[in-house]
């Protein structure tokens, strides 16, 4: 059995699996439950005054890498002896690129592939993976979310597409298919990475100009220690800091085209003659090979616009499309617009080509909007990075690292102490290790360019397979953007020895780091699947008589509701007991912010006497202590309403109920654990290299560095068996 064939049985078999990514527990929702609520991210604000606050808020989150980019788009171009028709030609591309990339692909079409509320490379993967048997998300479970898939939903197994059914049965399709979403998701943590670099150093690189004594050092180090305190802010939640960051990102939305419409008046009035796409093939055919390999600056231009996708669950989309439409987009024509009239004008001024287009009267208000701008810049791509870490955990396609929610009404707001500080060091390292704003340009190309083509081969597979887009529409699409992108790529995969390596190398280590995770995970859940145990082996465990039901009430954690976990039959075969009243519970996570107080803990009889089953469904903004006194009390509240229920009104029958609940309390007083596995893999001689290493480094992920010593086949002291073996 290939792993996504485990996976998609599981999928089947299991309900959906979600990550608390906070403890070393997984947990589930089921696909038929009654009590699952979803609710998308255009019902979660309601009302135009609510829609216009909250595109207000995006100013401060979503649009900072975007509408700060022409801080560094010019300096990043090497540019030789630019002509009035060279800048001409360079700002039409710009334009084109600023309207169909941004305001037609992500403001209109990406917008609406949402995964319950969420944005990003994973979340359209999580989205096809929902409509097809692949994956390790159930195909059957209701999309009750997202508006635009209902169409698909509603029709039967029949009437999926072709190209749906090609992914069903070829593995090779789904392994590229998972191979270009995980490659979407590290480099939009790269571009985590290298946005708050290049925006902060270049806003602080504006100290230079009027000071020509403060070095390039000094610079850096400054930038530096802009994002130390950027990042500490984290843990206080988008909310506070969009609060905060808000009103910064609108004076520089406000000031900047301002600025650029004082500069087309004084430098050159006609600069929106340009608009004129001839321009482009003009500039193509003047410059050649000079004129593509300057592509590789002319793309940061649209720098930020997958943040404006990946952060959909911190906002909805119409705020975000407000935001887009009627401010950010105006602001960036007008801003390169004035950039490009100077330029014009000043054709050799292009090195510096933002702080040179500002009048000196107004230089020191504006660099300190800029330098606060380019740290609010920083924000977009950080939020985004939360995002899709989170739902590469709850896809269980990331270690489990601790995700905290940082609203208690937007499920999509989240922050992550460990990746925070990770991207923290790496951000300062760029800096003072690569310094040179052109090297980190070069690198954010790559990143930029390649996040925008998956995301574009990913909406392609979502019009076929989801919304079954005519077939006209989705080729017009495909042809338009691919072609563009691809462009640009080849653009910037020249740029590769010249700083565009930093993206490739940390991109290869995330996705190393993610694939260990997956394969690992797939290897655990064959086993499981294979060597789960049901009632009648349970019942057969324990009717040997040197197993003994011991006192006290043992809540036992699993992961399987259609089965129990090979766990337990380590656990008994080590123990020799189980203890009179056994709970196996489970916990069920739902995309609701709190769940109902009688909706919260569901239990039922197994047919075993003291065996009974658990759910503990709970939301986001849900506190969940799994081992106090009042969740105890509550489930033992729960199992007595049950078993009161359960009887009938005959007096043998009362008789009966009121002897089990005696029990139950009798358990309770001998005491109560709470057992909960640890899976550990050991490997036989005969196993190849690859599978050792690759389990080795998935151990060392789950658990620590000597519980990779038996799948890398060194024994342990005392190891339970041979095979895959769990520590209880």
């Amino acid at each position: 059995m290939d792993t996504q064939s485990a996976a998609a049985a599981v999928a089947v078999a299991l309900p959906e699996l979600v990550i608390d990514s906070a403890s070393d527990t997984s947990h589930f929702f089921d696909n038929n439950t009654d009590t699952l609520v979803l609710h998308s991210s255009d019902n979660k604000e309601s009302g135009k005054w609510s829609n216009l606050f909250l595109a207000y808020k995006t100013l401060g989150v979503v649009f900072g890498g975007l509408v700060t980019s022409p801080l560094y788009v010019y300096p990043s171009m090497h540019l030789d002896s630019p002509t009035e028709q060279d800048y001409l030609g360079i700002y039409s591309i710009m334009f084109w690129t600023l309207t169909l990339i941004g305001l037609v692909k992500y403001g209109c079409i990406a917008l609406k592939a949402d995964d319950h509320g969420e944005g990003g490379t994973f979340a359209l993967y999580s989205l096809l993976c929902r409509h097809m048997n692949i994956g390790i998300l159930s195909s059957k479970h209701s999309d009750l979310n997202s508006s635009q898939s209902r169409p698909a939903l509603n029709g039967n197994d029949d009437q999926k597409s072709r190209l749906g059914k090609v992914f069903e049965r070829s593995i090779v399709a789904r392994r590229v298919l998972l191979f270009i979403a995980m490659l979407g998701t590290c480099m939009l943590i790269g571009d985590g990475i290298l946005t708050p670099t290049i925006s902060v150093l270049s806003a602080m690189d504006g100290l230079r100009a009027p000071f020509p004594s403060v070095s390039k050092s000094l610079v850096e180090t400054l930038s530096a220690v802009v994002l130390f305190i950027l990042f500490l802010l984290q843990k206080f939640g988008t909310s506070r800091v969009s609060f905060l960051f808000s009103p910064i990102m609108a004076a520089w939305t406000l000031s900047t085209p301002l600025v650029g419409i004082y500069s087309i008046i004084h430098h050159y009035p006609g600069i929106f003659k340009a608009l004129s796409p001839h321009y482009i093939f003009h500039f193509f055919r003047r410059n050649g090979k000079e004129g593509w390999l300057m592509l590789g600056g002319t793309i940061l231009c649209i720098t930020g616009s997958e943040a404006l996708f990946a952060d959909l669950g911190h906002f909805n989309r119409n705020s975000i499309q407000i935001a887009f439409l009627f401010t950010i987009y105006p602001s960036l024509i007008l801003t390169y617009a004035g950039q490009t009239a100077y330029l014009i004008r000043n054709p050799n001024d292009h090195i510096d080509g933002f702080y040179k287009f500002i009048p000196k009267t107004i230089y020191w208000p504006i660099f300190i909007i800029a330098t606060s701008a380019a740290v609010v810049a920083s924000q977009s791509l950080i939020s985004a990075t939360f995002s899709v870490i989170k739902q590469s955990v709850v896809l269980d396609y990331f270690p489990r690292v601790k995700v905290v929610h940082t609203s208690s009404n937007k499920e999509g707001e989240v922050y992550s102490p460990e990746v925070n500080y990770i991207l923290m060091i790496l951000c300062v390292a760029v800096i003072l290790v690569f310094g040179d704003g052109q090297d980190i340009g070069n690198a954010f190309g790559v990143v930029v360019s390649l996040v925008m083509l998956i995301t574009t081969i990913l909406l392609t597979l979502v019009m076929i397979i989801i919304w079954r887009t005519p077939p006209l529409l989705v080729a017009m699409y495909f042809i338009v953007f691919f072609t563009m992108e691809g462009v640009y790529v080849s653009a910037v995969l020249t740029k590769i020895p010249e700083g565009g390596w930093i993206p490739f190398a940390i991109s290869f280590i995330l996705a190393f780091i993610m694939f260990g995770w997956y394969y690992g995970r797939q290897r655990k859940i064959q086993y499981e699947l294979t060597h789960k145990i049901d009632l009648g082996r349970l019942g057969l465990l324990l009717s040997d008589t040197s197993v003994q039901r011991v006192p006290g009430l043992c809540f036992f954690y699993s992961n399987i509701q259609n089965g129990l976990t090979p766990i337990l039959g380590h656990y008994i075969k080590n123990t020799r007991s189980l203890h009179s009243v056994t709970i196996f519970t489970t916990l069920r996570y739902l995309l609701v912010p709190k769940v109902a107080p009688q909706e919260r803990i569901i239990v039922k009889k197994l047919g075993l006497k003291g065996v009974y089953a658990c759910v503990i469904q709970y939301g986001y903004a849900d506190s969940l202590n799994l081992e106090g006194d009042d969740f105890v009390s509550q489930v033992m509240d729960s199992l007595r309403v049950h078993i009161e229920a359960s009887y009938g009104c005959l007096p043998s029958d009362l008789t009966q109920g009121q002897e089990e609940i005696s029990e139950l309390r009798e358990a309770k007083i001998a005491g109560v654990i709470h057992v909960r596995g640890k899976a550990r893999f050991y490997i036989g001689k005969n196993t190849s290299l690859f599978d050792r290493l690759m389990l080795a480094f998935y151990e060392v992920l789950h658990n620590n560095c000597r519980s990779a010593l038996p799948a890398l086949g060194v024994p342990l002291p005392q190891r339970l068996e041979v095979g895959m073996f769990y520590e209880a």
